[in-house]
C-alpha cells in the first residue's frame, strides 16, 4: 500500500478512555505522532487525566485534541464531545482504543468503528465495532471465538521509538546505586500479574544485583514490605512512574518481564530495540515472539528459581547476552518498528474505508 507521499484519503477520529500515565496510553500518543507524520489527518478524544504535555504534543502536530470523562453513570457529556467531534471532523473511521471508551460508540452510516484490541477485553463493550485490530495471534484466536471473521480484523504490532536517537543512560548515582554492580530493570504495573513478587524472590537467590522497579501500581506497598523482609532494601529501587524509559534501558544490564499474564508486552520490543538483553516469563504474549536462547531467555510463571538462575546465566556469559542482543536486534527491526506499525495500520484503514464505501454507495 502506497499514498505516494499524499495525505491518505480518509480521516480518523481517535477515541482513548486509559489512565493518566502507563504502557497502553505512552504507546497510544505514540501510535498518533507517527500516524500523523505519515500524513493521516485525526481528531483524538482522551480523558482529562494524561499529561497536558502530550495533549500539546498532539496539538503541536495540528491535530484537535478535545477531553471528556467517560463516566458510564453520567455518559451525556461524553456523547455530547464525541457527537460534536463527528459533527465538526466528519471521520471516516473511528478507532475506539479501550473497552471503557468503546462503550461510548454509536454506529453512524458515514463512519466505520475499530476496535483496538491490546488485552483480552469483551466483546460486549466493542458492540458498535464491527472491524478490530489485534496486536498478538492469540489476541486474534480471541477476536474469532468472540464472532470475528478474518476479513474483519487484522494484526497490527505495537512499536518501540526508543531507538529514535541515542539514549544517555539515567545516573545509577541519582537512585543511589553503585556504578560496578550489574542492574536489572523492570517497566511495570505494579499489579499481581506483572509478577514483581516472583523477581523479588529470585533476586534473593542472586548475590550482589540491584533492581530498579519502574512503576505504580495499587501492589506498590506490598512489594515494598517483601523486599524488607528478604533482606533486599539496600539493593532495591522503587523509582515510581518513569518517563526516560530509554535512559533506564540504558543504565541497566538485564531487562526483565516475569508477567503472570501479558497479552503482548511493548516492553519487549523496547528492550530489544535498546539492545540489551531480555527474559521473560512464559506469558501468552511473550511466548508468541521469544525464541528462548535466541532473542532472549524465557522461564517457567511464578518461578523464582528458575528465574535467578537466567539472570546468573546472563551475567556471567558476555558471549550469551551479546547473541541475545543481536537476535533480539533482528526481531525488533523486522517486526516493532514505526514503519511497520505504519504501515500496517493505514493498510487496514484502508481496507475498512473502501468496504464502507462499497456498503454506502
Amino acid at each position: 500500500m502506497s499514498f505516494e507521499g499524499e495525505a491518505p484519503p480518509f480521516r480518523v477520529l481517535q477515541v482513548m478512555s486509559g489512565a493518566g500515565v502507563g504502557g497502553i496510553e505512552t504507546f497510544f500518543f505514540d501510535a498518533i505522532e507517527a500516524l500523523r507524520k505519515a500524513g493521516l489527518r485525526q481528531y483524538v478524544v482522551i480523558r482529562p487525566n494524561v499529561p497536558f504535555r502530550q495533549i500539546v504534543r498532539l496539538r503541536d502536530l495540528g491535530i484537535t485534541v478535545a477531553t471528556a470523562g467517560f463516566r458510564p453513570l453520567w455518559p451525556w457529556p461524553t456523547l455530547r464531545t464525541l457527537e460534536r467531534a463527528h459533527q465538526d471532523f466528519r471521520p471516516d473511521l473511528a478507532q475506539y482504543w479501550t473497552g471503557r471508551a468503546a462503550h461510548f460508540a454509536r454506529r453512524r452510516p458515514s463512519c466505520a468503528n475499530i476496535g483496538w484490541f491490546g488485552g483480552y477485553r469483551q466483546m460486549k463493550d466493542f458492540r458498535a465495532c464491527d472491524n478490530f485490530i489485534a496486536i498478538t495471534p492469540d489476541l486474534e484466536r480471541h477476536l474469532r471465538e468472540g464472532g470475528v471473521d478474518d476479513a474483519h480484523m487484522a494484526r497490527v504490532h505495537t512499536f518501540s521509538t526508543l531507538n529514535d536517537r541515542p539514549a544517555a543512560p539515567v545516573s545509577r548515582a541519582l537512585f543511589d546505586t553503585p556504578e560496578n554492580v550489574p542492574l536489572l530493570l523492570v517497566l511495570a504495573r505494579l499489579h499481581p500479574k506483572k509478577g514483581i513478587d516472583t523477581l523479588l524472590h529470585a533476586l534473593a537467590e542472586v548475590e550482589g544485583a540491584y533492581l530498579w522497579i519502574a512503576g505504580e501500581g495499587p501492589n506498590r506497598r506490598e512489594y515494598e514490605e517483601l523486599a524488607h523482609a528478604l533482606g533486599l532494601g539496600a539493593r532495591v529501587r522503587f523509582l515510581g512512574w518513569q518517563e526516560d524509559r530509554a535512559g533506564l534501558l540504558a543504565a541497566c544490564d538485564i531487562c526483565v518481564m516475569p508477567s503472570r499474564f501479558e497479552p503482548f508486552g511493548t516492553v519487549m520490543a523496547e528492550a530489544w530495540s535498546s539492545r540489551r538483553p531480555l527474559i521473560v516469563a512464559a506469558a501468552q504474549g511473550p511466548k508468541a515472539y521469544v525464541r528462548d536462547g535466541d532473542n532472549g531467555l524465557m522461564v517457567p510463571i511464578d518461578n523464582p528459581r528458575a528465574l535467578a538462575a537466567a539472570i546468573r546465566l546472563i551475567l556471567n556469559a558476555p558471549d550469551l547476552a551479546r547473541r541475545l542482543v543481536e537476535g533480539g536486534t533482528r526481531s525488533f527491526e523486522s517486526q516493532f518498528t514505526a514503519q511497520a506499525y505504519v504501515n500496517g495500520t493505514l493498510a487496514f484503514y484502508q481496507r475498512v474505508h473502501a468496504r464502507s464505501q462499497k456498503v454506502g454507495s
